[in-house]
């Protein structure tokens, strides 16, 4: 039987296996699974991943997907099945999802991605998707380059927060709100990034990990009584929303495993994450988040299923390295 050791996170994962899954949900999955330890499950993520490529090298999309980056989540799974399988198809397929991200994807004159195939937009959403895969595959320089073009077009420097969306061809946001999920999946992919590549130079590491510490503090004064968040931010009236609280919580709680963080950090992660376990419904669905389909309204999807899993991965490992000797 899977089991991730907890009988609560079994009960997510689940509820996870069952659920229908976008590229950038299975790339998540991935992720998950390859921090619990579960090596072989992953390989069955990334087998699916790759059978689902489309021929210009996205991984899990399916035809007629205007996903321009979503599928670069699942570039570290399908690496992962590269260096523990005789089969030469994920290295093949690791190489093209690559090639399309470095070399033939929709971008902005300084190289900022498109999020989407179809529209000249950059979404705080990218930086997760692709910033942790650059890293780990030796693209430092471009990575860094990902999050300083996010951050020139979304970040507000008074508030400290991400803006959702921004538009390429008008030259202002599209989206001004600070979604709580779009300034989660910032901090969640610059801590999963620094963690993949441990090598970063220094000067530009202490950048990045002071950048998501500045926006995960931003956010926190945002938090209510519930421990969780508005879905927007800085809009009392949006509905209360718990997988921002997930992410935040797997971003402190890296940055205590890594060291960028102080152990003050581990309180608040650790709480962020028990916030957002209250939701946790009897079938394992994390429930009262940005729904799936169009997370626009409270609801249940697989990336807030994956990231309670990613969360309480990161719990382990802050846990280990706070532990005496």
């Amino acid at each position: 039987m899977l089991s991730t050791g907890n009988t609560a996170a079994d009960r997510v994962l689940l509820a996870l296996l069952t659920m229908q899954r976008e590229s950038w949900e299975q790339g998540i999955l991935g992720h998950a699974l390859l921090d619990l330890g579960l090596d072989e499950a992953a390989v069955l993520v990334a087998d699916a991943a790759v059978t689902r490529q489309r021929p210009d090298g996205r991984l899990g999309e399916t035809p007629g997907s205007v996903g321009a980056v979503n599928g670069a989540a699942c570039g570290e799974v399908v690496r992962h099945a590269a260096q523990s399988t005789d089969d030469p198809r994920y290295a093949v397929a690791l190489d093209a999802q690559l090639d399309w991200l470095t070399r033939r994807a929709p971008r902005a004159a300084d190289g900022t991605l498109f999020h989407l195939l179809d529209g000249r937009q950059v979404w705080a959403d990218t930086v997760y998707m692709v910033v942790p895969l650059l890293a780990l595959t030796g693209h430092a320089g471009p990575a860094a380059a990902q999050v300083a073009g996010h951050r020139e077009r979304l970040h507000d420097s008074r508030t400290g927060l991400y803006a959702a969306r921004w538009d390429e061809d008008r030259g202002e946001l599209d989206r001004p709100g600070p979604w709580g999920t779009g300034n989660g999946w910032v901090v969640a992919g610059i801590a999963r990034a620094l963690r993949l590549a441990p090598d970063w130079p220094g000067p530009l590491r202490a950048e990045l990990a002071g950048h998501a510490e500045e926006v995960l503090t931003a956010c926190l004064a945002y938090r209510g009584a519930d421990g969780l968040f508005p879905d927007v931010l800085d809009d009392p009236g949006a509905f209360r929303e718990a997988n921002t609280a997930q992410l935040l919580g797997y971003a402190a709680l890296t940055g205590v495993a890594d060291g960028w963080l102080p152990r003050s950090w581990y309180d608040v992660g650790a709480d962020l994450l028990a916030a957002a376990g209250r939701r946790v419904d009897g079938y394992g669905r994390v429930t009262g988040v940005s729904g799936a389909p169009d997370f626009a309204a409270p609801g249940t999807s697989p990336e807030a299923q994956a990231c309670h899993l990613l969360g309480h991965a990161a719990l382990r490992s802050a846990q280990d390295s706070l532990s005496p000797g």
